[in-house]
């Protein structure tokens, strides 16, 4: 789900260089009381404002829902229209006796979920078979402009070395079934499943992803093109490349860190084009190797550096794609929001470290779904 991009910010991105950004998260419905997942989807649909309807959407299971930000140049902006979606459909999801929950996975016991009653979800299910048992998984999209198709598949090959490190500090959901899973982000692991789940292949052109992209529908392998779930695609609809490895995170902030960062990527990557630089071919089972140790410690632990395929600290890591990206966070405006935002994530952690962190003081899993009912709300 994306929104349209009003004419006046598209000229004014356009005639300064500027990337556009937008965010999608999904979000877990739990019950009032209970830690466990709640099918409650169509009743907070009902409760939902008019003036919002447009902009949030069903997710797989009847347990989840999904919002789309409208595109923003400004944080502020961004921070703004979060925590407005965010509040609004928790407010909601109140009303209709449930809580809404910014978290990867289910962390409590509970019944599988049923699936929304969409013909599309009904066929996955017929072709795919249970590949996400559970109450569902839920993530977060980054959407950045690009000039054109061509530009945003290099893109997609610059971006190939960086996501792991990007997936790392987003990791929120290392409770499933009322246990400690051992993984930082188990949403990724169980999100793997799915057959076109994974790093983007190195691509030779626009027409080579097309083909790719044409060949795995012809499989079996996806529906649709929107089932291709690679962790940075070409919109199918709109001009940007989306980013979308990462767990749902807790507060709006961690989401606003998420994009300020990607966009500050993507701009500087989008130069790197421009001025003839090749991507660095990185081999795939190194790629696969870096994001399972981004699910499996979060940024608490280590990540490899691609330049030299040693493993090195995770914050180490985001800090040398901070000092990358810098110059471009400053021409966007983005630089102070972020060097903040990014000092609040050393101090406090990821989402995955703040729930180990509250167990560690004798609460619950009933009192981790209380602490990020209130943090996806504030």
């Amino acid at each position: 789900m994306e929104t349209e991009i009003s004419a006046g910010l598209a000229a004014r991105a356009e005639q300064d260089d500027l990337h556009t950004l937008g965010v999608e998260e999904e979000y877990m419905l739990v019950d009032a009381v209970e830690p466990r997942a709640a099918e409650l989807v169509e009743e907070v649909f009902a409760e939902l404002p008019d003036g919002m309807r447009d902009v949030v959407q069903h997710e797989y299971y009847r347990s989840q829902i999904e919002v789309a930000s409208p595109p923003q140049l400004e944080l502020g902006e961004l921070t703004t229209s979060l925590k407005r979606l965010r509040s609004g459909v928790a407010a909601a999801a109140e009303r209709a006796g449930g809580r809404l929950v910014a978290v990867g996975t289910g962390p409590a016991t509970g019944p599988n979920a049923r699936l929304v009653d969409k013909d599309r979800y009904h066929r996955m299910r017929e072709h795919f078979g249970d590949l996400s048992p559970g109450p569902g998984m839920c993530g977060t999209h980054v959407h950045v402009s690009i000039p054109d198709p061509d530009t945003g598949v290099q893109v997609l090959n610059h971006l190939r070395p960086w996501l792991p490190i990007l997936q790392a500090a987003t990791a929120n959901s290392p409770l499933f079934g009322g246990r400690d899973t051992g993984y930082a982000s188990w949403r990724s692991m169980m999100w793997e499943r799915w057959p076109t789940v994974g790093p983007t292949p190195y691509l030779r052109s626009h027409e080579h992803y097309l083909t790719l992209v044409a060949d795995l529908e012809a499989s079996g392998a996806m529906l649709d093109e929107g089932m291709l779930y690679w962790y940075a695609r070409l919109s199918a609809s709109y001009p940007t490349v989306e980013i979308r490895m990462g767990d749902v995170m807790p507060t709006a902030e961690d989401a606003v860190l998420l994009a300020g960062l990607t966009r500050g990527l993507v701009a500087t990557l989008v130069r790197e084009v421009r001025a003839g630089t090749s991507a660095p071919d990185v081999a795939h089972p190194l790629l696969m190797a870096a994001h399972w140790r981004a699910a499996h410690d979060g940024l608490e632990g280590l990540n490899i550096d691609m330049a030299t395929r040693q493993p090195r600290p995770a914050g180490r890591l985001l800090r040398q794609l901070f000092d990358y990206v810098r110059p471009e966070l400053e021409r966007h405006g983005d630089l102070e929001t972020v060097t903040v935002l990014m000092g609040r994530l050393r101090e406090q952690g990821t989402g995955a470290a703040r729930q180990r962190a509250l167990l560690a003081r004798g609460g619950s899993v009933g009192d981790v779904v209380d602490w990020l009912a209130r943090a996806t709300r504030e």
